[in-house]
């Protein structure tokens, strides 16, 4: 039985996008809506960029929340794109900064491919209207363009948008080579941080690529998987507990926020870990501090 100040009742949300990448919440804003839900550890986790960092941490300092530096790194693998999450990063490490920029390099030409797709297809204007909705033209992506097809009522929701155009075999999927996995992960654990497998229920892999994904990832220095996150389901939160304990790796929980009432995973609102799983916060710092207090 879990008992108030236990790491699994801990309401660490370490996963968000802020309009740095392709959320609408201005990093500030962001943090600013963490505080108002009840989080108490925090992480701005933009696709490929770090440059919200300074102003998340900023904004959580001056309303007392903890806070952690965070960024989601885009990854090639086995024909999917894989992403991994390194937490409690430094935010200005050179190597860190240098890989990003190599795998956001692209981006522009992918988006406007994907443009001209959509265009065919009978969506106008989708290169104008997917811009719209960019905080950072560096980091255009597909769900820019979705934003657009719903504007354009040609689609209810994203979700929907992102079955009929955005998958492999659809107009407006445009393949894009991403970092290596092992380069991902030694960026992060280069700037001081822990890798994270994300949302690995959202991959299309069966169990074995699914297996030998996990085990590259360990092997590679990752050390922790998201368990509780926006994209899964509550048997995957026990699906992928049991995965945690098995492959020694430490769990993770987070939204995946982007916009209010966009998807069903608002900032915080999450169930807690199970407590079969060692929290991937258990030992810091940020826990210990509200855990003795």
């Amino acid at each position: 039985m879990t008992q108030p100040g236990d790491p699994w009742c801990f309401n660490a949300d370490l996963h968000c996008h802020s309009s740095m990448s392709d959320g609408v919440l201005a990093p500030a804003v962001l943090v600013e809506r963490a505080a108002a839900q009840g989080v108490e550890l925090f992480s701005l986790t933009d696709h490929d960029e770090l440059c919200g960092q300074q102003q998340a941490a900023d904004a959580a300092r001056a309303l007392g929340l903890d806070y952690v530096g965070g960024v989601e790194v885009s990854v090639s693998w086995g024909g999917e794109t894989i992403h991994v999450v390194g937490l409690r990063i430094n935010w200005n490490d050179a190597p860190l900064l240098e890989g990003l920029a190599r795998t956001r390099s692209g981006r522009d030409g992918r988006a406007r491919e994907m443009a001209a797709q959509l265009e065919k297809v009978g969506i106008p204007d989708a290169w104008e209207g997917a811009l719209r909705h960019v905080g950072n033209p560096a980091l255009i992506s597909r769900t820019h363009f979705a934003r657009h097809i719903v504007e354009r009522g040609i689609c209810d929701d994203i979700s929907e948008v992102f079955r009929k155009y955005m998958v492999e075999g659809r107009p407006g999927y445009v393949e894009h080579r991403w970092a290596a996995l092992a380069d991902a992960v030694g960026w992060i654990r280069g700037a001081g941080g822990v890798a994270v497998l994300a949302h690995p229920g959202r991959y299309r892999l069966g169990d074995t690529a699914l297996w030998a994904l996990i085990n590259e990832f360990r092997e590679a220095g990752g050390s922790a998987i998201e368990v509780v996150c926006g994209s899964h389901s509550r048997d995957q939160f026990r699906r992928f507990a049991s995965v945690a304990v098995e492959f020694g790796l430490l769990a993770s929980r987070g939204s995946d926020f982007h916009a209010p009432g966009e998807r069903h995973n608002e900032i915080g609102q999450l169930p807690p870990l199970p407590d079969s799983v060692v929290p991937v916060w258990s030992e810091w710092p940020e826990f210990r501090g509200r855990a003795q207090a």
